[in-house]
């Protein structure tokens, strides 16, 4: 999974399922329709990948339990399909992380810090649209070593790495290598100047060559269970390296009613990073269904 999510392959199967798909009101989704008013359903859609579905069924049931009528659209693709939904009314709501979203309507920014990022996308996102306060929950990328090494070399941020990263090797999706969010930035902002970068295909590869000792440290996702697991160490970025991923509703603003907003809001109030870490751990591991994982957060929230 990419914060910046993956490529447009499945942008006109994913339009034209949309297309395809009339509300319950009889509105046409591509044009908007009368959704999310007084009375009126509101959509709210996902990017293809289980965590984003997850927090679209929380969306959806919190709403669905204030009434509101809600339609589904899960697992919709990258970005670049399904940003123009949301800007065009088709999908009212959409789970969002904050910095990728920025990232999506400002290029040259350089905002870092959750409030940052924040007041940079209320200035530029379309009028249309609007971000609803963020949630202290983060999925964003760090720099993980095992506890061995950070036991061994007293390692608890990125900083304390500076003795030592010429020695090591650090693994991760190629793409980490040339960002400003990776290898460019470390560099830059810390100083750090490593051994090797080696260029893995995915996570679970990236994690099997830490664990196994072939890198030293790993670019790995925060949410991503096998931290907590495999008793990684994800060090701490005092200086903002990775900038903020909150987790966030984006939304048609003139759809979406004081209730709905209501819903989202108590949502993003009690959602943490732990929670995503649980959450996706019952995914992956356990094969739990993203409406019944929601469904338990929900109740133990107290939000249903």
């Amino acid at each position: 999974m990419s914060r910046f999510i993956r490529g447009a392959a499945l942008a006109l199967a994913a339009t034209l399922a949309l297309a395809a798909c009339g509300g319950d009101d009889g509105g046409d989704p591509l044009k908007g329709g009368d959704k999310g008013g007084a009375g009126g359903t509101i959509t709210v859609g996902s990017a293809d990948f289980a965590e984003s579905e997850v927090i679209m069924e929380i969306y959806a049931q919190a709403m669905e339990a204030k009434g509101i009528k809600v339609e589904r659209k899960p697992k919709i693709g990258a970005r670049e399909v399904y940003y123009g939904q949301v800007e065009s009314g088709a999908i009212q709501v959409f789970p969002e992380y904050n910095g990728a979203l920025l990232a999506r309507v400002d290029k040259t920014s350089t905002a870092s810090t959750t409030q940052e990022v924040d007041a940079a996308l209320k200035a530029k996102l379309p009028a249309a649209l609007e971000i609803l306060p963020a949630s202290k929950a983060e999925d964003k990328d760090a720099l993980v070593v095992t506890s061995d090494t950070a036991t061994k070399n007293n390692l608890k941020t990125i900083e304390d790495l500076k003795a030592v990263a010429k020695d090591m090797v650090v693994g991760g999706p190629p793409e980490f290598k040339t960002r400003q969010q990776g290898m460019v930035g470390l560099e830059k902002v810390y100083g750090l100047k490593f051994k090797e970068f080696k260029s893995l295909d995915t996570g679970p590869i990236t994690l099997s060559n830490l664990t196994k000792g072939q890198i030293q440290a790993a670019n790995l996702f925060t949410t991503n269970p096998a931290i907590a697991k495999e008793k990684l160490v994800a060090l701490e970025d005092p200086k903002n390296v990775f900038g903020a991923q909150n987790v966030l509703p984006l939304v048609y603003k003139s759809k979406v009613n004081e209730t709905a907003r209501a819903a989202l809001n108590a949502v993003s109030a009690k959602l943490t990073t732990q929670d995503l870490i649980d959450m996706n751990g019952k995914m992956k591991t356990e094969k739990a269904d993203p409406e019944d994982v929601a469904k338990e957060w929900l109740q133990k929230s107290g939000l249903v």
